[in-house]
């Protein structure tokens, strides 16, 4: 069984991103009851244009409804599913039993998947949400590879099981976490976490073992810390690109990818690498091994210290914990094709950020590791030459020494 990519798309333009790099399906919310509020997000209208969009590509659409709604938001929550239903979702992804209940009453239609958000960790909840109509268990990150596997062999045939390989992790249980709440009254558990935990957090005084955040020192936390900035609650990134055999062999249906707040730049680079690995398994099973370009690939993009989250160390083993603050910047997004590439391999642009005539740059295309070369010959729309392209959303021409198709994407060298 060949897993399925399943990409993020919190806006048109991730979608776009996802679905031309090679994701098999993807997950969005609407404008309201998604675990995601920062992403852009999909009007009504724009849902319907997204499922139309992906079906004709052969890509499948879940939309999430995976807050934990009040009874005031159930009037509006029921015209939403409905909603669903008429355009036609490949699944609503849930994580309470009364939207799970009203899912079945509105939208018969519509497969119910399970929501990490559920805290699903063993076969008989799997079980018991498949006697509940689910047709797929997105399980809780906190399990073990060996746990997965277990799990995956001891559940209906016909249930699915999907697992995040990719992606940020969370300091509390699967998302449930309160500490957005106390300090900015943002609920983590109904879409608007403000990541407090991802926060600069130092020593109140050099005699003190509490610590407050940078910006907020009046608000003591206790904790025990030598001295110096504390990092005890600020994940690593998980990043199981080493380990495809292993993912695969579990039994895992699906192999989510996190990211709706970040960049279509990220959607691509991590949709296509996975992909990419993915291809490469099943063309030899037996004669894979690791290509090292493909971890380059992930690290491209802006990214936390990655780690393997508890796939394969229990937490007492490795907390997952980073030792620097903030995202590790790579390569620069610098412009998507908006063009193929014509007989002299001239092809149009649409810049994201500056480029200078004689840069070194690379070439991503699905299917492919980055492609260095150094540009030379850059043109305004009209042929003039130029010596940078300076301005956001402004179309330029650049002569490129391999293909180009409309949606590949041109980014910084080394």
């Amino acid at each position: 069984m060949r897993p399925e990519i399943l990409s993020p798309a919190g806006d048109f333009e991730k979608l776009k991103s996802a679905v031309y790099f090679g994701a098999d399906a993807v997950y969005l919310a609407g404008s309201h009851f998604g675990m995601r509020a920062a992403s852009g997000n999909f009007t009504n209208e724009e849902l319907k244009v997204a499922v139309d969009y992906c079906h004709k590509r052969g890509v499948k659409l879940y939309v999430t409804v995976n807050i934990m709604p009040r009874d005031g938001e159930y009037e509006a929550l029921r015209d939403f599913l409905i909603f669903l239903g008429e355009i036609g979702v490949d699944a609503a992804i849930v994580s309470d039993l009364g939207v799970a209940a009203l899912l079945k009453e509105c939208a018969p239609n519509v497969p119910l998947h399970v929501s990490t958000q559920a805290s699903v960790v063993s076969a008989a909840a799997c079980r018991a949400w498949y006697a509940l109509g689910a047709t797929r268990v997105v399980l809780a990150r906190e399990l073990s590879l060996e746990a997965v596997k277990k799990i995956c062999s001891d559940i209906p045939e016909d249930l699915e099981i999907e697992c995040f390989v990719h992606g940020s992790m969370c300091i509390a249980y699967s998302g449930r976490c309160l500490l957005s709440q106390h300090y900015v009254q943002r609920d983590a558990n109904r879409g608007a976490c403000a990541q407090p935990c991802r926060w600069i957090y130092g020593s109140a005084s050099a005699l003190s073992m509490d610590v407050a955040e940078e910006k907020r020192r009046e608000e003591l936390l206790p904790v025990i810390e030598d001295g110096g900035d504390s990092f005890i609650m600020s994940s690593k990134d998980m990043c199981m690109i080493e380990h495809i055999p292993a993912l695969v062999e579990a039994g895992i249906h699906s192999f989510k990818l996190e990211g709706r707040v970040r960049s279509a730049y990220y959607t691509a680079v991590v949709t296509n690498t996975y992909k990419m690995a993915l291809d490469r398994y099943f063309a030899d099973p037996w004669g894979y091994s690791f290509d090292p370009s493909l971890l380059r690939e992930l690290e491209s993009v802006s990214h936390r210290e990655y780690g393997t989250g508890f796939f394969l160390k229990s937490p007492h083993e490795d907390a997952n914990i980073v030792s620097e603050p903030g995202y590790i910047r790579e390569k620069a997004y610098i412009a998507t094709a908006v063009s193929d590439s014509d007989e002299n391999g001239i092809a149009t642009f649409v810049q994201r950020n500056k480029l200078i005539d004689g840069a070194s740059v690379e070439l991503l295309t699905p299917g492919k590791v980055g492609q260095p070369f150094t540009a030379q010959g850059l043109a305004n729309e009209a042929g003039d030459p130029i010596e940078s392209a300076p301005h956001p959303g402004m179309l330029f021409k650049l002569h490129v020494p391999f293909t180009v198709k409309a949606g590949d994407i041109l980014r910084g060298g080394e």
